[in-house]
């Protein structure tokens, strides 16, 4: 199985270089940019016409009206997409989990404190998970943001000592696109967008 990558396109995904060929395309999160309908609908659109057998989508911190009006949002999505929302889906015998939280950025969608709530949150991810999918990057691993902080979460981390997933896709921290084996897990910060004035990353794909 081919997957290809995406994430935090923040309303800029027709600047996407063309994609690469495969099975499934995954986005992890922030396809909008502090949301919008116009932008919302123009994104399902654009990702319902990808020439993929699979969609895959998860929400991020910009992507309001997925975390206000949850009803809503998914009465939008055609039924091509798979949503998930802390969540799981098995295609080909392989387990899929999504979730569109991230700590700190409680003012946001989708935001948690960073302390207990997000230690029992991460509890949910089912220990037979192959392919993770979460907004937030695990702490210390593809998570520096431009200044050096690690933006991500510790708990997830220690969560994925447990779970081994064999692949972990986020996004969220822009400055940190790429990819680390570590493990017994394939870990790809699969950012599209490094800033608004840049050209977009170009997709990552893994075959699985």
């Amino acid at each position: 199985m081919k997957l290809v990558l995406i994430s935090d396109t923040h309303a800029r995904h027709r600047d996407l270089a063309k994609l690469p060929s495969g099975n499934m395309i995954i986005h992890a999160g922030d396809f909008c940019h502090y949301g919008g309908e116009a932008g919302l609908a123009d994104f399902l659109t654009w990702y319902v016409d990808l020439p993929y057998e699979y969609r895959i989508l998860i929400a991020g911190n910009h992507d309001f009206k997925a975390a206000e009006e949850r009803e809503s949002f998914r009465s939008q999505l055609p039924p091509s997409i798979i949503y998930l929302e802390d969540e799981g889906v098995s295609i080909g015998g392989v387990n899929f989990w999504g979730s569109p939280v991230s700590p700190d950025l409680v003012e946001m969608a989708f935001g948690k404190e960073r302390g207990i709530e997000m230690e029992e949150h991460w509890k949910s991810i089912p220990t037979t998970t192959d392919v993770l999918i979460t907004h937030t990057p695990p702490m210390g691993i593809l998570d520096s943001s431009r200044t050096g902080r690690s933006l991500g979460c510790g708990y997830l981390r220690n969560r994925l000592e447990e779970v081994q997933p064999r692949c972990h896709v986020f996004g969220h921290v822009h400055a940190s696109y790429g990819q680390l084996k570590l493990g017994e897990t394939h870990f790809i910060n699969a950012t599209s967008i490094g800033n608004h004035a840049q050209p977009m990353n170009i997709p990552i794909s893994i075959e699985l």
